[in-house]
């Protein structure tokens, strides 16, 4: 398969010709910026307002870069890379007399600073994966990568979902567009790839290939803070390269004007990590038929200076090195509550409440293995819960609460909260006691009736989430209250009542227990588990005080009538209760008995899950080596049918 630009482009293809050479303060380039045209220009050309091409004096463009050496912005700390020098883009304003909104570079800087974490800013470049399962995405693959200029570290992020078409990448590069219209879609503002990109790196190049109606394009974008920098631009220029393939020539053809081409490629083969044309397609030969491949390249540094993501220390995980604390206690430095902050494999496990099985999350070229809060808590329950405002019902929302299995040695708590799928929250801590209350307790919940931040890391702030807040909070005491003997602490209620199992309190209906917290919002107990959640056999507690049971208070009042002797009741009575009450302990013994089997098959199901796991990554790896086989014997077909002509021409050669 070739590729040509055009007719007059391939004819020029061996001409060379080296870049202009400008000082800091100059742009060199007739730059159209990102999308912010006026109202007017808008509605005459709306499919090419997010990002419109830049133009250079065609002397001045060229098809190769005779830079060996990519350049690295002027500050490598993310926290200090905002400062702009305005002297520099001042010499750049063109004015044309139009009534454009631009947008400055130092917004790209600005507005990254949202995420305030690095893996959080990862979480969003996967998500725009996921949400590619709707177009038959099967992976995504995070790994290192090398700038082939510099040799410096570089992040890749690449998946195989439907791709995007010319105008999807601009829309991609620009502010404010997106096409997700799906409501199981978690990107939603269309800012994220922007905020994410910038957050990790000054520069990020973009590959994508799609295929629709029959026609197959692919398109290459440049989003360099560097760039933008170092010429000294006062508003934001993102070059991009469109190909389109023909099936009457078998090859892929630009899309745009020849000017147009060989300006937006001089930029890209300077300002990113390869030198020529050729380099640039080849990173189409494995992203397929369709999908999209990130490079995000000159990766921030620490305050230490050394990479803020830590690729070295791990060969199968990416570390944040400053999040690492160490504790004096293994079982919490161990623990995924505790490990999350600075390892992105533990963190990519717990990102997503339900994967299918069809698609894998690819770490360092291994499969992240997806793991469910829930599986690490004991004596669970399940809450349900429905959130009101202005009267009416929010939505209905179950919560799995529990100890986790390590308590009361770890002293840990929280509840991870997901919304649409995608975990937002890790483990938030909504009670504080300086004694042991609330220890241990930990949560998951799926929280869509709230809305997440634009960085995904935080809710915002409602009445909605003020109630949800406080529910969680009287769910923790309320639990704690009720479970902690089970783990060892001292009951602190000394003569709380015992509720008989056969007892039906007020409201309870179909294995129920409804209720209304402090809000006024409708709660219950089930014991029925959440989507995205394990089943288990627990019993749900009852959580109201005793004068909601009038049928404690007349077991109460028909005591106090009985004598001080405690013989007022017939001697057969007796002896019958007695008789019944070795029949229920017998009954309770054959219900622990069923119990301890239930947990020996539910760890019997446990192995066969993780062995099944085990064969498939195998069979994944056995796949993944069969496909690069079938591409060396592909590779070497091609060579030897080329060898073949060779001594063919030279054959013929001789005979004449």
């Amino acid at each position: 398969m070739s590729y040509k630009t055009s007719a007059q482009a391939s004819h020029d293809a061996s001409l060379v010709v080296k870049p202009e050479q400008r000082p800091c303060g100059s742009k060199g380039n007739n730059a159209v910026p990102l999308p912010q045209d006026s109202e007017e220009e808008n509605r005459g050309q709306s499919s090419t307002s997010a990002v419109d091409q830049v133009r250079t004096p065609p002397e001045d463009a060229g098809v190769t870069s005779s830079s060996t050496i990519c350049p690295a912005p002027v500050c490598r700390q993310f926290w200090k890379a905002g400062s702009y020098n305005d002297e520099l883009s001042s010499k750049s304003q063109q004015p044309t007399g139009k009534n454009y909104l631009h947008v400055h570079p130092m917004f790209l800087h600005s507005n990254a600073t949202s995420h305030k974490w690095a893996f959080g800013a990862v979480a969003e470049l996967l998500d725009n994966a996921v949400d590619e399962i709707q177009n038959g995405a099967t992976f995504v693959v995070v790994d290192k990568t090398t700038n082939p200029k510099d040799g410096t570290t570089a992040l890749l992020v690449q998946d195989d979902g439907g791709g995007m078409d010319p105008q999807a990448m601009r829309h991609c590069m620009g502010f404010g567009f997106s096409d997700k219209k799906s409501d199981s879609a978690i990107g939603r503002y269309g800012n994220g790839f922007k905020t994410s990109t910038m957050r990790l790196g000054a520069d990020v190049i973009v590959f994508s290939r799609h295929s629709k109606n029959q026609t197959w394009t692919q398109s290459i974008g440049l989003l360099s803070y560097t760039y933008l920098t170092r010429t000294g631009h006062d508003r934001i220029v993102v070059p991009i390269l469109d190909y389109e393939f023909k099936a009457s020539t078998n090859e892929f053809v630009t899309l745009q004007d020849r000017e147009h081409y060989k300006s937006n490629l001089s930029i890209l083969l300077e300002w990113s990590p390869f030198s020529t044309e050729a380099e640039l397609l080849q990173q189409f030969d494995n992203v397929g038929s369709h999908g999209t491949k990130v490079i995000i390249y000159n990766l921030w540094l620490n305050s230490d200076a050394k990479l803020e993501l830590d690729v070295d220390s791990d060969a199968e995980d990416i570390l944040i090195e400053g999040n690492i604390k160490k504790t004096g206690c293994k079982i919490m430095n161990d623990h995924i509550a505790t490990r999350f902050s600075y390892s992105l494999r533990v963190y990519l496990s717990i990102l997503y409440l339900r994967i299918p099985e069809t698609f894998k999350i690819v770490l360092r070229g291994k499969v992240v293995e997806h793991h469910n809060v829930a599986d690490d808590l004991k004596h669970q329950q399940y809450i349900l819960y429905k959130p009101q405002a202005a009267g009416h019902e929010e939505a209905e929302v179950v919560t799995t609460i529990g100890f986790l299995k390590e308590a009361p040695k770890v002293n840990l708590c929280g509840f991870c909260v997901y919304h649409k799928n995608r975990l937002i929250m890790p483990f938030w801590q909504v009670v504080r006691y300086s004694d042991s209350r609330g220890r241990g307790v930990v949560g998951a919940l799926e929280a869509n009736f709230v809305e997440p931040t634009h960085n995904k890391q935080d809710f915002e702030k409602t009445v909605l989430l003020q109630k949800l807040e406080k529910r969680l909070k009287e769910m923790t005491v309320e639990y704690w209250n009720c479970h902690s003997v089970l783990i060892g602490y001292k009951d602190l209620k000394k003569h709380r009542q015992k509720v008989p199992q056969n007892l039906q309190p007020v409201g309870r209906k179909n294995g129920n227990v409804f209720q209304k917290n402090s809000a006024g919002d409708s709660v219950r107990q089930t014991t029925s588990p959440p989507p995205g959640f394990p089943a288990v056999s627990a019993e749900p507690v009852v959580l109201e005080k005793r004068k909601e049971h009038p049928d404690l208070v007349a077991s109460a009042a028909s005591k106090r009538k009985v004598g001080s002797d405690g013989f007022s009741v017939p001697g057969h009575i007796r002896v019958e209760q007695f008789i019944q009450g070795s029949a229920t302990w017998s009954q309770d013994s054959e219900t622990a008995q069923l119990m301890d089997e239930n947990k020996k098959l539910r760890a019997k199901c446990l192995d066969h899950k993780v062995r099944s796991q085990n064969l498939e990554l195998k069979a994944m790896n056995l796949r993944s080596e069969l496909e690069k086989v079938e591409s060396e014997y592909e590779r070497l077909m091609e060579e030897l049918q080329a060898v073949r002509k060779v001594k063919e021409e030279r054959s013929r050669n001789v005979n004449t």
